[in-house]
């Protein structure tokens, strides 16, 4: 069964029945960089337990909106990071912010094959090899460490892998707890069942 057809695996909360520690939650992410919240996604996840969720939207909102890291790349290693987790949820929503930032088309859709993206920037191919070796050997090797140093300094290295981080957890939290994807959009990657 398609991951978008499964059934959730918490209750989705209603507005008028969320709990002091939920509102203040849902309250938080609205005064912060996003300026708007919507029960869904990993918040709808996070306000089963506010507390962890106040913590992981306040890392959230840093890691995409105050770090170092251009834009441009920031969306681009969350592109690879949803993609390696099959993160279907995640895929959909930052693909659109990703094109905004400028990240090409055909960038995208390699990625989202599972293939090294060509015709990509030099910068972007630093960060798609560094992710990648990251990924698969949890660690990464002198040579793509130093491309990603040079390309975005210390502070920036360290907001990199706070980026790949945080971005897994999201993916973590959206497939376990199968994350439906808005009405009408459908899933970008397939999957195998897990029962």
């Amino acid at each position: 069964m398609p991951k978008s057809m499964q059934s959730p695996r918490l209750p989705t909360l209603s507005e008028d029945t969320l709990t002091v520690d939920q509102r203040k939650l849902a309250e938080s992410i609205k005064s912060g960089p996003r300026g708007q919240f919507k029960m869904a996604g990993p918040f709808a996840v996070y306000l089963h337990s506010p507390a962890f969720g106040e913590l992981a939207q306040q890392l959230g909102g840093h890691v995409r909106f105050k770090t170092s890291v251009p834009p441009r790349l920031s969306e681009f290693a969350i592109l690879v990071t949803a993609q390696h987790w099959k993160a279907q949820y995640e895929w959909a929503m930052h693909v659109p912010m990703a094109e905004k930032q400028g990240v090409k088309p055909q960038t995208i859709r390699d990625i989202q094959a599972g293939h090294a993206p060509k015709s990509a920037p030099r910068d972007e191919m630093a960060i798609y090899a560094f992710a990648k070796e990251l990924y698969a050997k949890r660690r990464v090797g002198q040579t793509n460490f130093k491309r990603v140093q040079k390309l975005l300094g210390d502070a920036g290295t360290v907001e990199l892998v706070g980026i790949l981080g945080y971005y897994a957890m999201v993916s973590m939290t959206l497939n376990v707890f199968r994350v439906p994807l808005p009405e009408g959009m459908k899933a970008p990657f397939r999957e195998a069942p897990v029962r």
